[in-house]
């Protein structure tokens, strides 16, 4: 059973409590389920609040309630579903301490990367906004036959499926949403339940700027329940597209259910992302990059740096610059740096298990220490090893925790060899101050996107995000991006 909030419907921000439970949102109404479960800080572990949990029944009723939004949505002028998002833009930049609230507390996230999250979000509102009117144009081109003319259309496609993680929910739940919505589509939105309220915020500021009741509808269900909800909603015949961003085990499932029922799905995935560290490099930049690249947010991004291969002539200066760089940004004493903090203690768990996989089978740790312990299960420390090599189990396994392997090579080959040695393909990065060299080494990686003398995490709206291999397939982002949320008509005829 659910019940349905009345009076201000997601107009001014709140404050939840551990006396609060979590709505949906559907047909722009904020909506109680009788089913709920409790969602916990990761650094303390107290309660924060319960949330609604999605049944089949709430699926049926959210679809039913897009179904009946796509048909006035769709034929909206793109200026207005332009206003909307830069109202939506100034909502987000009004709301932004209690933005961070809900982020730093379900989450963990530090400050710093709730502000690269955060920030990403605003641009992409504004970004999205920007494209709307080029992205919705019809072309007309010349056709081969005489006497005759083409129009080639563009076409929302109806009821999107999004499902976005915990782990940067402002900028991946609103790109799950947004592109979509800008094509005339309207959205099943499927918040991570572990941070439900951060969805429940992103879904407020849209509806807080416009965005007509049934556009976007959002849902969140027990952990329990997720093959089953999951199943329901790619299944339902109004569902026309999936986009997911998450784990490659998970997304391999959300891959064969879209392949059995005929949908198209876009999927960012995993990461093994490498940075490589040529001779010619600027070392204290390399370094900084690799330190912010493998650690911020504990590691926990899909584009968090995962290999650092250096070039052996600089190997030793890159050594002692890394660890300075480690101490500086991430505040502990000389070769240990402070705890992180992660979302639970199961990746931490992960973390060790790889680690001590990996030390018992000859691979040295240069920092950090794997045998401490932290006063939370949830936190830990960064640690740098080496000498990690085919057979250990850190060698393939995406580790989405404060771990970097260090790898020394002699040549530019060897280093895309190295590189190139893993399922992922998601972002890479190349430290040089040669461009025609990193050019060369770019365009043999096979990664979705390659940074040159930055870190390997990076997001902007303005250019398309997604991955090769394991790392899934499709584009997020940009015209490319918006494309993926349309379907194109030939329309011809006789002059």
């Amino acid at each position: 059973m659910t019940s349905v909030l009345h009076g201000n419907a997601g107009g001014d921000e709140r404050r939840f409590d551990s006396s609060s439970c979590i709505p949906f949102w559907i047909d722009g109404k904020e909506v109680i389920s009788t089913l709920q479960f409790e969602v916990f800080s990761p650094g303390d572990q107290r309660l924060l609040y319960r949330c609604s949990s999605a049944t089949e029944q709430d699926v049926s009723n959210a679809i039913s309630s897009a179904e009946k939004a796509f048909k006035s949505w769709s034929r909206t002028k793109p200026n207005v579903r332009r206003d909307i998002f830069l109202r939506a833009a100034e909502e987000m930049l009004r709301r932004r301490d209690e933005l961070r609230h809900w982020t730093v507390s379900e989450t963990g996230a530090p400050d710093s990367f709730f502000e690269f999250q955060y920030n990403a979000a605003y641009k992409a509102c504004k970004s999205v906004a920007g494209l709307i009117q080029v992205a919705t144009s019809s072309v007309m081109p010349v056709v081969d036959e005489e006497g005759s003319s083409a129009i080639i259309s563009k076409e929302p496609l109806g009821v999107v499926l999004g499902i976005s993680p915990w782990n940067a929910p402002y900028v991946l739940g609103l790109r799950a949403c947004l592109q979509p919505l800008a094509m005339g589509n309207v959205v099943i939105l499927k918040g991570a339940e572990a941070s439900p309220a951060t969805y429940w915020a992103l879904s407020s500021i849209l509806h807080v700027a416009g965005l007509p009741a049934g556009c976007l509808n959002t849902l969140y269900h027990r952990q329990s329940d997720a093959a089953d909800i999951t199943r329901a909603l790619i299944a339902h015949p109004a569902i026309r597209k999936i986009n997911f961003t998450g784990s490659t085990a998970v997304g391999s499932i959300v891959a064969s259910l879209a392949g059995h029922y005929l949908k198209p799905a876009v999927l960012e995935l995993g990461g093994k992302a490498p940075a490589i560290v040529c001779e010619d490099a600027d070392i204290l930049n390399a370094a900084q990059q690799c330190a912010l690249g493998a650690f911020l947010h504990a590691g926990q991004i899909c584009m968090s740096t995962e290999r650092i291969i250096v070039h052996s002539q600089v190997a030793d200066a890159f050594r002692t610059a890394f660890r300075v760089a480690i101490d500086q940004t991430f505040g502990g004493k000389e070769g240990t740096a402070a705890a992180l903090q992660l979302v639970s203690g199961i990746p931490v768990e992960k973390n060790r298990k790889l680690l001590d996989d990996a030390v018992s089978k000859g691979a040295e740790i240069v920092y950090g220490d794997i045998n401490g312990r932290e006063a939370s299960t949830s936190q830990k420390r960064p640690v740098v090893v080496e000498k990690v090599a085919p057979g250990m189990d850190l060698y393939y396994t995406e580790s989405f925790g404060p771990t970097v392997s260090v790898y020394t090579v002699a040549s530019d080959d060897e280093a895309i060899k190295l590189a190139n040695d893993t399922e992922y393909g998601l972002s890479a990065a190349i430290f040089t101050e040669d461009l025609r060299r990193a050019l060369r080494i770019a365009r043999q990686l096979q990664s979705g996107a390659v940074h040159i003398n930055s870190m390997t995490v990076h997001d902007d709206a303005s250019l398309p995000h997604g991955g090769v291999k394991s790392s899934g397939f499709g584009r997020f982002n940009c015209v490319q991006g918006l494309d993926e949320w349309t379907q194109t008509k030939t329309i011809t005829w006789k002059d």
